[in-house]
């Protein structure tokens, strides 16, 4: 379809596939609003054969959300639905077989496909962002990449040099890899070739900013399959036609290359050229359209640095501060209170906690000298960091005052990694916020606007999925 054709009542559907969930919207081309939306936990996480060292998810269970959020929409939007946007988490990787068998099947009714299903033996478990199997001294056995971005456990190159080095038996079961956002797009498209977008083969490893290209020579020299990896496609930029109708959505609609989430947040989120963005949903991340990047500053060697400079989109970058430790940290606190009250046979909901928490943080008396750093997670800048609490005395330790020194822990902890003077040399003149974690944590905004003591707005209606959604808009109607 010539983009001129396009009807002012048509919409676009974007699609995030998140940590922990997924969410569908779609977006009006006449409004530039959202219309519709669903969401749907996905509880795919499944044990781990390293432990507490591995985080893998299951794949059938992922796209199943997928079909169940799209399937909640109304038929009449879905029917004049003319692109499609993926985004989800970055850094991970998922395994298919497809050359001789595809790793998905149609599921029709009368003829009619229903949706997509995974093959469960044709597909490996997606590793996450999360996953610490490979230790510091294992990424210091790997070749040294052509690229500014230090490579980290959790990212996909990095989990397939694991898988090469201590189970090359599972790699050998398939022969394509890619994010989990990237499988969705091959799936719809019903296609044997996969892509990746450049915002999601930098948070790979081995992938260099300037000539936005694998570091193949580097790789194919150490024995590593390249043959797996997908090509690379600019985001915003078609991958391919959607193979059949899917859920009234008509067959040949254009589906574009999947793309980072945290990019997608940004540019649903940011309104004015002197915004940052500061998202908090499972993890936290700081982030601005750098407009004096130097492309010097794309050179390798890796660095190892708490900001990092991320392909955006139309060319440019964001420079990013990104924490493992944000509504996670929070999350594991609410668990442990709940699990410590359960073992003294009472229940509470895990709604009325957060509300109790949130209101006794606010009170007068929750000030206190207490701190705490919640860095659980570590940082890939500084895998050896852990938690900690210091400054305890009889004085500090009701209920508000842990939760209130535990959230500014949490911004403190992103201050350390983007101080608010490197903002201001950025001519930032706003910080807008985004993410579940901080959108109903006034706590944790009072925490942001003393620490960083710009003025700030709660972002409304901006999430990854609005933002896919947004990139996939025809290019003369953005």
């Amino acid at each position: 379809m010539n983009e001129k054709t396009f009807k002012m009542d048509s919409y676009v559907l974007g699609i995030d596939i998140g940590t922990t969930s997924v969410k569908v919207c779609v977006l009006s081309l006449r409004e530039n609003t959202v219309v519709a939306e669903q969401s749907k936990d996905t509880q795919s996480n499944v044990p781990s054969n390293q432990g507490i060292d591995g985080n893998k998810q299951d794949v059938p269970k992922i796209i199943s959300a997928i079909n169940n959020c799209v399937a909640k929409l109304s038929k009449d939007l879905l029917q004049h639905v003319v692109r499609i946007g993926i985004c989800g988490q970055m850094h991970g990787v998922l395994f298919w077989h497809h050359r001789t068998s595809k790793a998905w099947e149609r599921i029709e009714k009368d003829g009619v496909l229903i949706r997509y299903d995974v093959k469960s033996d044709q597909v490996s478990n997606a590793y996450t962002w999360q996953d610490n199997r490979c230790s510091k001294e294992f990424l210091n056995s790997l070749p040294i990449p052509n690229s500014h971005l230090q490579i980290y456990t959790g990212f996909g190159i990095a989990t397939m040099y694991w898988m090469i080095k201590n189970r090359p038996e599972e790699l050998l079961k398939y022969d394509h890899a890619g994010t989990i956002q990237d499988f969705a797009v091959s799936m719809l498209c019903d296609s044997e070739q996969h892509y990746i977008s450049e915002q999601n083969a930098s948070s790979w490893g081995y992938f260099n900013c300037e000539t936005y290209s694998w570091n193949l020579d580097i790789l194919k020299n150490d024995g590593f399959p390249t043959i797996m990896l997908p090509e690379i496609r600019i985001s915003g930029n078609i991958a391919g036609l959607l193979a059949d109708t899917w859920h009234c959505i008509p067959k040949g609609t254009p589906l574009g290359v999947a793309m980072g989430d945290l990019q997608c947040s940004v540019l649903s989120t940011i309104e004015e050229p002197t915004d940052a963005v500061l998202n908090i949903s499972t993890s936290a991340q700081i982030a601005y359209v750098n407009k004096n990047l130097e492309r010097r500053e794309l050179a390798g060697p890796p660095r190892d640095n708490p900001m990092v400079h991320l392909p955006y989109f139309n060319n440019t970058f964001l420079t990013v501060a990104a924490s493992l430790n944000g509504g996670n940290s929070l999350a594991t606190f609410v668990k442990v209170l709940q699990q410590w009250i359960l073992e003294f046979g009472f229940s509470i909901p895990q709604d009325k906690v957060w509300t109790k928490l949130i209101e006794l943080s606010g009170e007068e008396r929750a000030n206190s000298d207490l701190r705490i750093n919640p860095a659980c997670w570590s940082e890939r800048h500084d895998p050896e960091i852990t938690a900690s609490v210091t400054n305890i005395n009889v004085g500090n330790l009701r209920l508000g005052q842990v939760f209130k020194a535990l959230c500014e822990g949490m911004i403190k902890n992103l201050h350390s990694m983007m101080p608010k003077d490197v903002l201001k040399e950025a001519n930032i003149e706003r910080i807008v916020y985004s993410g579940s974690a901080i959108s109903r944590n006034l706590t944790l905004q009072n925490a942001v606007k003393e620490i960083y003591g710009f003025p700030f707005k709660i972002a409304k209606g901006s999430d990854a999925a609005k933002g896919a959604a947004m990139a996939m808009k025809p290019r003369n109607l953005r």
